[in-house]
């Protein structure tokens, strides 16, 4: 099977590219390293919002990008968290960190087990994984930049997000989990 390249999977390309960037600007002693960091991770997250947009509006959806769509999420996701808990090193921060990066690992790992089995759609995207996306995303976004905004304690919501990031996590996962166990005895 040929891999078929298009808009929303160099879109999705992209945002793989833009990790390393991300990383490097991060620890740059430059006094707007948080902001640019800040910017592209946004940047990351419109580019994930357009490509799986292009791909249905146009009718470009392909097997490959449906692999490396949520693949550069992840990426992304885990990658920055270890950044930030890196860069504050606060156990309060770590628990929530590790939380999300577990529950990605657990549950990427499940989806590939039920593709397998051919119950892939047992655990398809659900409406609290948007929820959990959402806030995860918002947090790590107020995470990297870090400082108050016109008296808004950003960092402390960031934390706050997180940890109701970290919650929905676990909550969907259970909700994975549950989908997936009249399959475990088969496999």
């Amino acid at each position: 099977m040929a891999i078929k390249f298009n808009l929303p999977t160099y879109l999705t390309l992209l945002r793989i590219f833009l990790i390393p960037l991300l990383a490097v600007v991060f620890y740059l002693p430059w006094e707007y390293a948080n902001l640019a960091s800040t910017i592209i991770f946004i940047l990351a997250g419109i580019t994930d919002w357009l490509d799986g947009y292009l791909a249905r509006k146009m009718s470009l959806e392909t097997p490959f990008g449906a692999f490396l769509d949520p693949v550069a999420d992840k990426l992304m996701v885990a990658i920055v968290l270890v950044l930030i808990v890196q860069q504050d090193g606060s156990p309060y921060l770590a628990l929530p960190a590790a939380i999300i990066i577990g529950r990605e690992i657990t549950i990427a790992s499940l989806r590939e087990w039920m593709a397998e089995l051919g119950q892939r759609a047992k655990v398809k995207v659900s409406q609290l994984g948007k929820w959990k996306t959402t806030a995860q995303m918002t947090a790590i976004g107020f995470l990297l930049y870090g400082q108050d905004v016109i008296g808004i304690p950003v960092k402390t919501s960031g934390y706050v997000l997180l940890y109701l990031a970290a919650i929905l996590t676990l909550w969907s996962m259970i909700n994975y989990l549950k989908a997936a166990w009249s399959v475990f005895g088969e496999g």
